[in-house]
């Protein structure tokens, strides 16, 4: 699948249980179409004591969610957007705002 967000772009979730919540993606899954976005579908593992962590317990961290949840939000308009790529004079291919045509790199 391929996925028209980066790492470090700036999402809005737009269907589920933590649709209108706003986050970075973290990391992407491009294999199985889904992102870890910052602070967006949470959940919490009991964690056993190990080397690294001996104190173990209940930990909550970010789970990936699938990526046709989520549209990117363009830096200008503030608004949740699709992407459409465009190539420049100078040969180069760069992902642009659908709504007001803004580049996103």
């Amino acid at each position: 699948m391929k996925l028209k967000m980066k790492t470090g772009d700036m999402v809005q979730v737009i269907s589920g249980k933590e649709k209108g919540k706003r986050g970075k993606i973290i990391k992407a899954f491009p294999r199985y179409g889904t992102v870890v976005v910052q602070g967006v579908n949470i959940v919490t593992k009991a964690v056993r004591p190990s080397q690294k962590d001996p104190q173990g317990g209940l930990k909550k961290f970010e789970a990936p969610i699938r990526a046709s949840k989520v549209m990117v939000v363009c830096p200008k308009c503030d608004k949740p957007t699709r992407v459409q790529h465009k190539v420049l004079q100078d040969g180069t291919k760069v992902r642009v705002c659908a709504r007001c045509g803004e580049s996103l790199d």
